[in-house]
């Protein structure tokens, strides 16, 4: 009998890593439903959150011991899919020498093509592991064709090492009712109107010109930002019209974009971007600029800003939230657009992916 088909390193499930995090957590719970037939390791140094319980027993959960992080992946993980007969190893970024039919996700390689979003540590180590990584690896997973281009282009791999796997949205992501929204909004203690913008601040995600547009918006809208995601670093300001909400578990987000008038995407660069999606999900008409993929998952759902300037996205808002028809016919756009997108789809092509690591 052949032995499980992939080991995932599966450490960022249930962690605060947003993006990251809801990738593996998505993949994770639809494997299980698209290859009954096949057997799955979940690798991480922790135990699993509540849900995995769920999952079906052709997925199994092994707690390693506790070791850094770098170690984890480096050593610990790809021998421990080694002795457990793994015919692959799944990782994200960096993929150690160490593994068997190595496959790595590469959500995007924002650190060539802006390196001046991050620290000069983070990109240094991004710039000399990842391209190694690539090339190692038996296949490359990606998660637009936009990030596909760019991973050929600076990492110098063929393109048809590279396969892309939409992301998606959770399925709790959906339209949520008056009721729970005002609960949730006591709770987090927001007051209607609101516009929202979700992403950790620091300078790739550009959170400061959705801050400054919202600065501009005259008085007889009384519209506040509502920011959600960590402090992280670089991306200072605000104004009276900013509420911080700091990180926001998942459960909570629906009723946020729900409640929400309009969803902001200012970001320079995304391989996807999620919470536009997510949006599109809960029914929330989105401004987004058109920064690596954006413009490719919008698909036509959304406004796609070219100019780069608080005064346009300030323009471009007070236009929308004047025209109630046109936020409609976003919203049943943005709807339908969501369909487009699910984790079945994903985890179905990463099989594929798998098996031809796998060498099947």
């Amino acid at each position: 009998m052949p032995g499980p088909l992939c080991a995932l390193d599966a450490s960022l499930v249930g962690t605060e890593n947003t993006g990251d995090s809801a990738y593996w957590a998505g993949l994770i719970g639809a494997l299980g439903r698209v290859a009954p037939n096949d057997e799955f390791l979940l690798l991480s140094n922790a135990q699993p959150p509540s849900w995995v319980s769920d999952l079906p027993a052709n997925l199994r959960w092994i707690v390693l011991p506790p070791r850094p992080g770098r170690w984890l992946r480096a050593v610990t993980m790809p021998l421990a899919a080694k002795r457990l007969g793994a015919r692959t190893f799944h990782t994200q970024y960096t993929l150690s020498p160490l593994a068997r039919n190595g496959v790595t996700t590469i959500h995007d390689v924002s650190f060539f093509v802006g390196p001046e979003w991050f620290r000069w540590k983070d990109r240094l180590l991004l710039r000399s592991l990842v391209p190694g990584s690539a090339r190692r690896a038996r296949k490359v997973i990606t998660v637009s064709e936009a990030s596909k281009a760019d991973i050929v282009r600076h990492l110098r791999v063929p393109a048809q090492k590279v396969a892309v796997t939409y992301n998606a949205p959770d399925p709790r992501f959906q339209p949520v009712g008056e009721a729970d929204q005002e609960a949730t909004l006591e709770r987090l203690g927001i007051r209607r109107p609101f516009l929202l913008t979700i992403g950790t601040r620091w300078p790739r995600k550009n959170l400061r010109l959705a801050i400054a547009a919202a600065g501009m918006l005259p008085e007889s809208l009384p519209h506040r930002l509502v920011v959600v995601g960590k402090q992280g670093w670089g991306e200072e300001g605000s104004n009276p019209r900013v509420v911080a909400t700091g990180y926001v578990p998942n459960d909570v987000l629906p009723a946020l974009y729900s409640a929400a008038d309009l969803y902001l995407c200012p970001s320079h660069y995304e391989g996807f971007g999620i919470p536009i999606v997510e949006a599109f999900a809960c029914g929330t008409p989105v401004i987004t600029s058109p920064g690596g993929a954006l413009r490719e998952v919008a698909g036509g759902a959304a406004e796609v800003m070219d100019d780069w300037t608080a005064e346009a996205w300030s323009s471009k808002i007070v236009e929308l939230l004047s025209d109630s028809s046109k936020l409609h016919a976003m919203r049943e756009r943005g709807l339908a657009r969501a369909r487009d997108f699910s984790w079945e789809k994903t985890a179905a092509l990463t099989v594929d992916v798998y098996r031809e690591a796998a060498g099947d």
